[in-house]
C-alpha cells in the first residue's frame, strides 16, 4: 500500500455513557511526502543493522568473552584507589556516559566521557581516534593516570588472585602462566608497565617492567590484551535500536498505519529539516546517524577562550604509534581492512581541533554534549547551529560547510521531537551491571541478551 496524506489506526473512545468503547479510526496525520526519492533516503537510515564483526578480535562475539569482560568492566579493583571502574564513567543510567562536562575518574579528565551505546558500529574510537577497535581502546583507560591509574602487571595479578576471574579467563584464553600463579603466590608485586607516551622512562613502574625477563613481559601484555578483547566483547552487546523513526521507516516499506503513526507530525517536520535545510546529513549519515569522521565545528570551548585540543592531530600520532592497533603484533587479523587502514593512516595538520562525529542515536540521559560537555542540552546544541554564537577557531571544514541554519522556535521544536525519535529500546537488564558470576557454563554458549 502506498502512504498517503493521511493514514489511520484504531483508538479507543469514551461512549455516551462514559463508557470506552471502539472508536472511530483516529488519523494518524503524514504531513511529509513520503514517496519516491525521500523513501529510498531514509532506508538508508534504517533498519540498524547488527554490528560489524571485528576480525581483529577473535573472542568478540563469544558470550563467555562478554561475560568476562562485563565483570572487568564494573570492577572497580582495577584502578589505582580502588574505587574506579569503567562504569564509573560509563553509567549504565545516564546513557554509558557520565553526566559530566569532564570526566571524572582517578582524576579530572580533559574530555567529555562518550557514549558506549551503539559504539561497535565506529571504525575510530574515542573523541580523537586515538583507537581502531574497542579491545585496543579498553586498554588506554586502564593505565591512564586521569583514568582508572592501574598497571597491565596489577591487572594480571588482579586477574590470577582472584578464583572466578581466574577461571573465566582460562575458559576463553587458556591458562595463565605457571610463573604469575608463583609469583602472586609468593607476594611478589607486579605494578609494572611501560613508560606512557610523553612520561620519563625510568619511573618506578617502568623501572618494574624492565626488570622482568621480556618472556614474562610478553606473559602480561597477552593477559592484558585479552582482558581488552574481553570488555570489548561486552561493550558490542550495547546496541540499541528499534526506535520510533525505525518503526516509521519499517510502516513506510510495509504500508503498515500503525507504525507509521510512530513519528509524530512534529517529528516528521523535523525529519525533513534534519534532510533539508539543518544539512545534519552531511556528519550524520547511515544507520547509527554518524559519518565516523572527524570534523571541527567550531565549538565554544569550555574554559571560553580558543581551542587548544588538538583532537585528531594527536590521536592519529597515539595511534600510529601504539603497539596495540590492528595491524600491531596482538591483532588476531593484521591484514584485513582495518590493518589496511591503520597502515595508509598518516598525521596532517588539517585534522588538528578535529572531534569525531558522534551518533544521533540514543541521545536521551547523555547531556551535556560534545567533546568538552560544552553544550548542556539538546537544545543548547540546536542554538549553537541556528546561530553559531560563540563559535571558535577556523577550519577547512568550516569554511565550507559550517554556516547559521537561522532556525525558528517551531523548527527547534520540530527538530528536537525528531531527535527524540532516535532513542531505541532499553537494553537487557541484565547488560546493566556486575554479572552474578564471571564465569558461564562453557558448554552451555547461550546466546548473550541485548
Amino acid at each position: 500500500m502506498v502512504a498517503t496524506a493521511a493514514m489511520i489506526c484504531s483508538c479507543d473512545r469514551q461512549s455516551p455513557n462514559g463508557e470506552t468503547a471502539p472508536s472511530e479510526p483516529a488519523r494518524h496525520e503524514l504531513v511529509i511526502d513520503v514517496s519516491g526519492a525521500l523513501r529510498k533516503r531514509l532506508q538508508s537510515f534504517s533498519p540498524l543493522p547488527e554490528p560489524p564483526a571485528d576480525p581483529t578480535n577473535r573472542v568478540s562475539d563469544d558470550p563467555a568473552a562478554a561475560q568476562l569482560g562485563q565483570a572487568l568492566f564494573f570492577d572497580e579493583r582495577l584502578s589505582s584507589n580502588g574505587a574506579v571502574s569503567c562504569a564509573t564513567c560509563h553509567r549504565p543510567d545516564l546513557g554509558f556516559t557520565d553526566g559530566l562536562s569532564l570526566a571524572m575518574g582517578v582524576d579530572q579528565g580533559k574530555r567529555h566521557t562518550p557514549t558506549l551505546l551503539n559504539v561497535s558500529y565506529h571504525r575510530w574510537l574515542t573523541w580523537d581516534g586515538r583507537a581502531d577497535s574497542l579491545w585496543m581502546q579498553a586498554l588506554d583507560p586502564l593505565e591512564d593516570p586521569r583514568e582508572m591509574g592501574t598497571t597491565r602487571g596489577e591487572l594480571a595479578e588482579i586477574i590470577t588472585r582472584d578464583e572466578g576471574l581466574r577461571r573465566a579467563y582460562g575458559d576463553v584464553f587458556g591458562e595463565l602462566p605457571k610463573w604469575l600463579s608463583e609469583a602472586v603466590a609468593g607476594g611478589q608485586s607486579l605494578a609494572a608497565r611501560p613508560p606512557r607516551r610523553g612520561e620519563p622512562g625510568d619511573t618506578e613502574v617502568a623501572s618494574r617492567w624492565a626488570a622482568l625477563p621480556p618472556e614474562q613481559r610478553a606473559d602480561v601484555d597477552r593477559i592484558f590484551v585479552n582482558a581488552g578483547k574481553a570488555i570489548a566483547a561486552y561493550q558490542r552487546r550495547l546496541v540499541r535500536g528499534a526506535s520510533p523513526f525505525d518503526r516509521f521507516v519499517e510502516g513506510l516499506a510495509e504500508g503498515d498505519e500503525e507504525k507509521l503513526g510512530s513519528l509524530s507530525p512534529a517529528a516528521q517536520r523535523g525529519l525533513m529539516i534534519f534532510m533539508g535545510k539543518g544539512t545534519c546529513t552531511l556528519c550524520h549519515n547511515g544507520p547509527n546517524f554518524s559519518d565516523g569522521e572527524f570534523h571541527n565545528n567550531a565549538l565554544p570551548t569550555l574554559h571560553g577562550g580558543e581551542p587548544v585540543d588538538a583532537g585528531r592531530y594527536d590521536g592519529a600520532a597515539v595511534l600510529l604509534d601504539s603497539e596495540f592497533h590492528a595491524a600491531g603484533p596482538h591483532s588476531d587479523d593484521t591484514t584485513g581492512a582495518a590493518a589496511q587502514a591503520i597502515r595508509s593512516l598518516r598525521q596532517t595538520s588539517e585534522t588538528w581541533g578535529e572531534f569525531r562525529t558522534p551518533s544521533l542515536r540514543n541521545l536521551a540521559d547523555r547531556a551535556p554534549f560534545m567533546h568538552q560537555g560544552q553544550l548542556r542540552d539538546l537544545d543548547a546544541v540546536l542554538e549553537f547551529y541556528s546561530e553559531l554564537a560563540g563559535a571558535t577557531g577556523r577550519s577547512h571544514h568550516q569554511e565550507q560547510i559550517l554556516r547559521p541554519l537561522r532556525l525558528t522556535l517551531d523548527e527547534k521544536a520540530d527538530l528536537r521531537a525528531f531527535l527524540d525519535s532516535l532513542n531505541g529500546e532499553p537494553l537487557s537488564e541484565t547488560l546493566l551491571k556486575p554479572p552474578s558470576t564471571p564465569r558461564i557454563d562453557p558448554d552451555s554458549a547461550p546466546t548473550f541478551p541485548r
